[in-house]
């Protein structure tokens, strides 16, 4: 934010003089262009950070069926994925962010891996992870061509999408500790919409300004992609067992 200069003025009665309109014009459009221009790299670099750790996270996910990997429970992957989510917030400004990065989405392609091998399990199971993936691309590239192309500012959504992440996680605890599965279902369709909202709300923060930190916005986008691949596929899932 640039900050305004303000000189106080002497005693004499100096009168100001009016900025041209012409003159106003040419300094907002002298800025636009820097701006679009910083908000396009951020987009880039977003992308770009967040294609590798979506293959990362993926390959991980895949050695861990491939190698049976017993699932890490609820506690671990709780604090470790909070935990190493604070990790990349403490450092996101240093060398040391890439490796949080990776070693963040690492660990929940980890987590991911027995949640994958259990789906396989099911009827038609290959067929339910492959939609479940395919669902999760198509929402992403929609809500993120909506973003770039009305260049709208959904950032007022930020607060309440977050409550309802709360609420949907305090209900999810709940539906595993009372055994509830329509409670489960409910709390998968939640996570979901507010997922694919979060994508919204996130790429529309990197077109408008909002966030210029690259690995920040690459991994709030992988959260937002990671939740949604993982609430669909447990409704699908779901449905699967019924």
């Amino acid at each position: 934010m640039d900050a305004m200069n303000r000189h106080p003025s002497a005693k004499s009665s100096a009168v100001a003089v009016p900025m041209p309109d012409g003159a106003a014009r040419n300094g907002t459009a002298a800025g636009a262009p820097a701006r679009s221009a910083d908000s396009s790299r951020v987009l880039r670099n977003t992308y770009g950070l967040l294609s590798m750790t979506l293959l990362f996270s993926a390959g991980v996910a895949a050695l861990g069926v491939a190698m049976q990997w017993p699932a890490p429970g609820l506690l671990l992957s709780l604090g470790g994925s909070l935990g190493l989510l604070f990790v990349v917030h403490a450092v996101r400004n240093s060398g040391w962010a890439l490796p949080a990065v990776f070693a963040f989405t690492g660990f929940m392609g980890y987590t991911l891996g027995p949640v994958l091998a259990r789906t396989l399990t099911l009827p038609n199971g290959g067929q339910l992870v492959a939609l479940a993936l395919g669902a999760t691309g198509l929402a992403t590239l929609a809500l993120s061509a909506w973003a770039l192309r009305s260049r709208r500012d959904f950032s007022a959504w930020g607060g309440m999408l977050l409550a309802g992440l709360v609420v949907s996680l305090v209900a999810g605890l709940a539906s595993v500790f009372l055994q509830i599965p329509a409670l489960a279902l409910a709390v998968a369709a939640m996570v979901a919409l507010i997922s694919a909202a979060m994508i919204l709300v996130e790429t529309s923060r990197i077109v408008n300004g909002g966030e210029t930190n690259y690995v920040l916005a690459a991994v709030g986008l992988y959260v937002s992609i990671f939740n949604l691949f993982s609430s669909l596929l447990a409704l699908l899932g779901i449905g699967g067992e019924e």
